[in-house]
């Protein structure tokens, strides 16, 4: 126990002094592995797991996903998404950042990143919401919290790296994040409402679009909803009937969505010999940087458990007599905090090899955990001083200061704490779907 702790805090000192997280969690895990065994076990038992994470072909689900969302990118659905829901609620105050949230959750949908859900749609509704002149701190916070959607509406990556890390069912996950993830839609546009109610010059009606407006709009997202529907309705064995009996794995699942998304792209006129290459590049630097940080934190989570923190932890909290759900509080909390200094796959990554056993020897789910575990992430991608999602857009839109954006986001990220508190209590919400397959 107390090694595991030296070693957790070694983690968070070389995190501190700029060492990339896949490193410092690499360094630490084969040192204290080799003080637990010795140093040619340390080695041994890291260049296996190189070797094996480099030929699980259940790991290519993850290029796969990353690859669909850049090449929708490419096919200019963002746009589209963005159209139709403004065509729907423009005419509101603050019309313009619910359509921008709206179009968010219907591009995490085929995308898969909180990151290129924020940089995408920045470029596209940022412009618009400007023109009808929005408070940047409301358009900018808008759009950092919508991007936020995109680790949880299936299909997500970080789902995918959960269900690799701790044996979860894929399947089961993505259909569990579709309801967090339509109240997460809910609680934003309170969210933008609560903003608008307070100031009313933050965000004014746009121009109302009559219902023929609104159809020829809808009728512009068919390319979205039919890539969404190959993907999840093959997955979950919506195409298993006569004569086609298709159901798709994950992985079977991404690579149909990344052909998908590159015919659209393709029959768009969005792909040349240059776009190409840009995908396919930033698609290996995004895997080889993933896969970086995987391997890195399978690495500590094997020393963590040869060191015995696990079933250190769970003897503390027997013999302390927490009841159970006090325990998942107490580690909302530790995410909650951690979420302030790293980055959400790396607070994950980091955490979960340790907290998982405890969970699962409580008596949770699984399934219900690893959404939780989602929903703190998603937080941290807007709560200072690490938002990442801030951060991002900050560098696409360079004429708004971070703590203008900072300021916008708090009523979002205070909603998404009520919706924490939500899926805590009524498990219900979360575990009704994937316990209905």
């Amino acid at each position: 126990m107390v090694e595991s702790l030296i070693g957790f805090a070694a983690v968070l000192v070389l995190v501190l002094l700029r060492l990339p997280i896949a490193f410092a969690m690499g360094v630490v895990g084969m040192v204290g592995y080799a003080y637990e065994t010795s140093t040619a076990g340390a080695i041994s038992m890291s260049g296996r797991l190189l070797i094996d994470t480099a030929q699980d072909y259940g790991l290519s689900v993850v290029p796969l996903f990353i690859l669909m969302g850049l090449l929708v990118n490419k096919g200019g659905l963002s746009r589209e998404l963005y159209q139709v829901s403004y065509a729907f609620l423009g005419h509101l105050r603050g019309g313009l950042a619910m359509a921008t949230i709206v179009a968010c959750g219907g591009f995490s949908a085929i995308c898969g990143s909180s990151l290129a859900t924020a940089a995408t749609m920045s470029k596209v509704a940022m412009p618009q919401m400007r023109r009808f002149g929005y408070a940047d701190s409301l358009s900018t916070a808008s759009i950092a919290a919508g991007g936020t959607l995109g680790i949880l509406i299936p299909p997500s990556v970080i789902l995918v790296i959960y269900g690799l890390l701790t044996e979860t069912s894929i399947g089961k996950l993505f259909i569990a994040g579709i309801v967090p993830g339509a109240v997460g839609i809910l609680f934003y546009l309170f969210a933008v409402k609560f903003t608008v109610a307070r100031n009313p010059d933050a965000g004014p009606a746009g121009e109302r679009t009559d219902w023929k407006g609104r159809l020829e709009a809808v009728r512009g997202v068919w390319a979205v909803l039919l890539l969404f529907f190959l993907v999840i309705g093959g997955l979950y064995g919506l195409f298993n009937f006569w004569p086609i009996h298709l159901t798709f794995s994950p992985t079977e699942a991404a690579g149909m969505g990344a052909m998908g998304a590159f015919l659209i792209a393709l029959a768009r006129g969005g792909l040349n010999f240059e776009a190409v290459k840009e995908v396919l590049f930033e698609t290996s630097y995004t895997t080889a940087s993933l896969f970086a940080v995987l391997i890195g934190a399978w690495i500590f989570s094997n020393f963590v458990n040869i060191a015995g923190m696990p079933e250190a932890l769970l003897a503390l909290v027997n013999q302390a007599g927490f009841p159970p759900m006090v325990v998942i509080l107490l580690i909302l909390v530790v995410y909650l905090l951690l979420g302030c200094v790293f980055e959400s796959l790396s607070m994950l990554l980091l955490t979960v090899p340790i907290f998982f056993p405890l969970v699962i020897s409580l008596g949770f789910d699984p399934v219900w955990f690893g959404i939780i575990v989602v929903v703190v992430t998603e937080i941290s991608l807007i709560t200072p001083p690490v938002g990442l999602n801030v951060f991002v857009l900050r560098g696409v839109v360079e004429d708004v200061s971070t703590g203008t954006i900072f300021k916008g986001v708090t009523p979002f990220w205070a909603f998404d704490i009520l919706r924490l508190a939500l899926m805590v209590f009524v498990p219900w919400l979360v575990l009704v779907l994937p316990n209905s397959m």
